[in-house]
């Protein structure tokens, strides 16, 4: 069992930088595929980035190439998204999500957090 708390959403200016957090709890965290997702109102959820267990391998979506960045630090069993140059269509709640492998397919994963709130104004 894993469980997932997201962090670090809030209101920023287009333009600007978030850093969201994921911490993981129990002992096999560096065993799992590591994914965000995000949901606009109105809007299905949709793959942002993900990450192997080891940080080796990322994958993200073409709308979030060269603004994104995700990472992992596996001695603190948490898993970040870098957010920079944010535009209003970035707005969404976030999710990190746990699984066997990365993926971009939200059925992969097994284990989801609660999501976080970012909004980007004009």
């Amino acid at each position: 069992q894993v469980q997932l708390v997201e962090s670090g959403g809030g209101l920023v200016q287009a333009g600007g930088s978030l850093r969201l957090s994921c911490a993981a709890s129990g002992r096999t965290f560096s065993s799992y595929g590591m994914g965000w997702f995000r949901q606009a109102p109105g809007k299905e959820r949709e793959f942002v980035a993900a990450i192997s267990w080891s940080g080796g391998t990322t994958s993200y979506t073409d709308s979030v190439k060269g603004r994104f960045t995700i990472s992992r630090d596996n001695a603190k069993n948490t898993v970040y998204l870098q957010m920079n140059s944010l535009k209003p269509e970035d707005t969404a709640v976030y999710y990190c999500a746990a699984g066997r492998y990365s993926s971009s397919r939200w059925s992969t994963y097994d284990y989801w957090g609660q999501g976080t709130q970012v909004t980007v104004s004009s």
